[in-house]
């Protein structure tokens, strides 16, 4: 018996080739041997310039992504409110700002440049603005 092609199926049938494509790929990972941006593994290279710019880097693209994302997701929805919206915006650019200088300061200072993108990450450690929170709790209360 044949079964109709549904969204759900096609999900589920892409879900299971890419988990076998990337346990395939990852049993092939090799740490590199030297420090540099074709090699690019942080951990071996006991915080090489190369690396850690390559990390902020990911971490800049990453962010770029999740600010696009964002921005996608609030802009649809009506029940954010305006200034949840600017401190949501302004951390995020913020941030992005934070990993590309990390990446340009980590070429001189790895060392530093790992510190600005742990700081950031740690900015995103908590997911919403301190505002929403408020906002949350005084609605409860009440």
């Amino acid at each position: 018996m044949l079964h109709r092609a549904t969204p759900e199926r096609l999900s589920a049938f892409s879900d299971g080739v890419f988990a076998v494509l990337i346990t395939i790929l990852v049993l092939e990972l090799r740490p590199p041997e030297i420090p540099t941006f074709n090699a690019a593994w942080m951990a071996v290279s006991k915080l090489a310039p190369e690396p850690v710019a390559f990390y902020a880097v990911v971490f800049f693209l990453v962010n770029a992504t999740y600010i696009c994302l964002v921005r996608e997701l609030v802009d649809r929805t009506h029940d954010v409110a305006p200034r949840v919206r600017r401190i949501m915006r302004f951390r995020s650019i913020t941030t992005l700002c934070l990993f590309g200088m990390a990446a340009v300061v980590a070429l001189k200072y790895p060392l530093v440049g790992l510190a600005i993108c742990i700081g950031c990450l740690i900015v995103y450690l908590r997911p919403d603005p301190l505002v929403a929170g408020r906002q949350r709790s005084r609605s409860a209360s009440r």
